[in-house]
């Protein structure tokens, strides 16, 4: 497990690498800018550049891991299919990791043909060694079989924010309601039986630039809740009385009313699930409340083991609301990876219908279910 942890780490650095990369050298800034509006939209494939680059880093993460962790191969999900259509030629072109650089760029210039230079500094990337220099993560010793895992990736979160790019957004309450800073690689790991999230990383490729170099530095967290074992890279916030609710800025205005005088009316907005989910984390707030099915497994899977492993975590809200109006006094139910939603197709076959709570503190939880259970429709 221990080695696992690493390996997941030393995966989100790569990735966030690729993830500044892409908006540091100008042969892959100039196609990633291209996508901003539709007039100017690079036509010479089919799909755009920034869904190139997710699926790249997803492939990436794949690829590695699954090299190191053979028991994981065919287990390691993704939110992108890897299958492009070449623009010029009309040939569907699968995205993977080749042996070499030179065969990866080869197999990159095939989709962004003529681009050569972007390709090939892409295929450097993906075959670039990382090294992690983290005592502590070194220091974890742990003991689960990687066989009875699975894991969800995200590979850029809050992709829209990525593109635009956006670093002029003032924090309120150390909450930035958009922009570059709530992009994040998100890679979980979940038991394959129970689908009880079990292991996270959450990596910030944008978290501040170096007053040197203004280049962009990351940093990144991890959790583990296994068993009675609990270890995190953070420490548990600590709970306010009343507390501070983020929320997705599309949230209905009955959510919103019902949860305004239980906060003080302290209600934040942002962008990206997995960068709502990490401000809770942080303690930037007690809990992010989405009333709507619009996440998804690998949106909340990494940051939902770091939860739980501080003691928190992530319940299911129509669920819980159910629940609690039937007199059901256990643990609400708490969102599960393994379980694909019954006669859905695609992408909507691991949403988190019925939205989601996620907490730091149980107390927390319980007002905001107490605050929601006389909304109609919820």
């Amino acid at each position: 497990m221990a080695g696992l942890l690493q390996a997941l780490v030393g995966a989100s650095e790569k990735a966030a690498h690729i993830a500044r990369l892409c908006r540091r050298e100008e042969p892959l800034f100039q196609l990633l800018v291209a996508e901003k509006t539709g007039a100017d939209r690079n036509r010479r494939f089919l799909q755009d550049f920034k869904t190139l680059a997710d699926v790249l880093i997803q492939e990436v993460i794949k690829h590695d891991l699954g090299k190191e962790f053979p028991e994981l191969q065919g287990h390691i999900h993704g939110e992108e299919s890897n299958e492009f259509r070449n623009g010029q030629a009309g040939e569907t072109v699968t995205v993977r990791v080749c042996a070499t650089p030179e065969d990866t760029a080869a197999l990159l210039l095939s989709v962004l043909e003529p681009e050569r230079a972007a390709a090939e500094l892409l295929a450097a990337a993906v075959h670039r060694d990382v090294t992690l220099e983290d005592a502590e993560l070194a220091g974890v010793a742990l003991s689960v079989p990687p066989q009875d895992l699975a894991i969800w990736i995200d590979p850029i979160d809050s992709t829209n924010e990525y593109i635009a790019g956006r670093e002029d957004v003032a924090p309120v309450d150390g909450i930035a309601p958009a922009g570059l800073c709530s992009a994040l690689v998100l890679i979980g790991a979940y038991d394959r039986r129970t689908g009880c999230p079990v292991l996270g990383v959450i990596n910030e490729p944008f978290f501040r630039r170096d007053p040197l170099t203004h280049r962009w530095q990351g940093r990144y967290h991890w959790g583990v809740a296994y068993g009675e074992t609990r270890l995190s890279s953070l420490s548990p916030p600590p709970p306010c009385p009343a507390p501070c609710l983020v929320l997705s800025r599309a949230e209905g205005a009955a959510v919103r009313e019902a949860l305004g005088p239980l906060c003080s009316h302290r209600l934040r907005f942002a962008a990206g699930a997995g960068y709502k989910m990490l401000c809770v984390i942080l303690g930037l707030a007690d809990a992010y409340v989405l009333s709507q099915g619009s996440t998804f497994a690998w949106d909340a899977c990494a940051p939902h083991a770091i939860l739980r492993a501080l003691g928190g975590g992530a319940v299911a809200l129509a669920g819980a609301l159910r629940a609690r109006r039937e007199g059901d006094t256990g643990d609400p139910p708490e969102l599960v990876y393994n379980c694909p939603v019954e006669g859905a197709a695609g992408a909507e076959r691991w949403a988190n219908r019925g939205g989601l709570v996620a907490y730091a503190h149980p107390q927390h939880l319980e007002a905001v279910l107490a605050a929601l259970a006389t909304v109609p429709g919820l």
